[in-house]
């Protein structure tokens, strides 16, 4: 005969001699657990949307810094553009940007 263990988790007060003696002769082993019942639900249950919403706002995050840092890049290029331009005329209307009147 094999040795074997019993099955699951068995409480430590339940000698494992009176078991083996029970399986021998073909006695029941009555176990009896005493759990509670849970009555909300798990936190793990929440655990994935919360961690889907915060990758979601983390991405949004980057997403409106990239697209302040785009318009900051821009904006000086234009400076720098406009700058070294010098006078700018459309249709006889002349705009003269970041010039003195009397240059």
């Amino acid at each position: 005969m094999t040795h074997r263990d019993p099955p699951g988790i068995i409480a430590p007060h339940i000698p494992a001699d009176a078991y083996r003696r029970a399986e021998t002769t073909g006695a029941p082993v009555v176990i009896v657990v005493h759990t509670t019942d849970r009555t909300g639900r798990p936190l793990r249950h929440c655990l994935l949307p919360i961690a889907i919403a915060g990758a979601g706002v983390v991405g949004v995050f980057g997403l409106v810094a990239a697209f302040l840092a785009l318009l900051d890049f821009a904006a000086h290029t234009a400076v720098a553009i406009a700058g070294a331009a010098g006078p700018i005329g459309v249709g006889g209307i002349t705009l003269r940007l970041f010039r003195g009147k009397h240059t």
